[in-house]
């Protein structure tokens, strides 16, 4: 009975991590994300609801192991194969977004960011690629977002 009931609980944890959210390194070069929040999104669902005619808030704990001069945000959604640009109002990481150039080596970082989401957007499932470049375009952080735009 005993191993019925460990075998039960392990089931039942191993159904519930399988459905949780998992944000994807998608190709960090010289920092590591530590941290990723997205408004409003139930990390226990296997992907982020987007809302059209909102905006979300997304904040990224990251530690560097370079010394960072400037930062660019670069965002694309990626649907059915193909990456699509996300434009963002100020794509410079250093201004409004907690961030205080330049960064130094070692340290870590909180990157806080919102995204529109237009109402002309479709309803799709997503993957939003969120990059954090530095003044040579080597990603500091990316990470990848499942989402989906309703």
């Amino acid at each position: 009975m005993k191993q019925f009931v460990i075998l039960s609980i392990v089931a039942v944890f191993f159904l519930y991590s399988v459905d949780a959210l998992q944000f994807t390194d998608c190709g960090s070069k010289i920092g590591k994300f530590t941290k990723v929040l997205v408004s409003d999104c139930d990390t226990t669902k296997n992907e982020c609801i987007l809302k059209r005619n909102s905006t979300v808030s997304i904040t990224i704990d990251f530690s560097l192991a370079e010394d960072v001069t400037s930062i660019k945000t670069v965002v694309h959604g990626k649907v059915m194969g193909v990456e699509m640009p996300f434009h963002l109002q100020n794509p410079d990481a250093c201004v409004d977004s907690g961030l205080k150039c330049p960064l130094e080596k070692g340290e870590t970082y909180e990157y806080l960011a919102s995204l529109p989401v237009l109402k002309a957007y479709p309803k799709v499932n997503v993957m939003v690629k969120w990059e954090l470049q530095d003044q040579s375009g080597e990603d500091i952080v990316c990470v990848e977002i499942p989402a989906k735009i309703q």
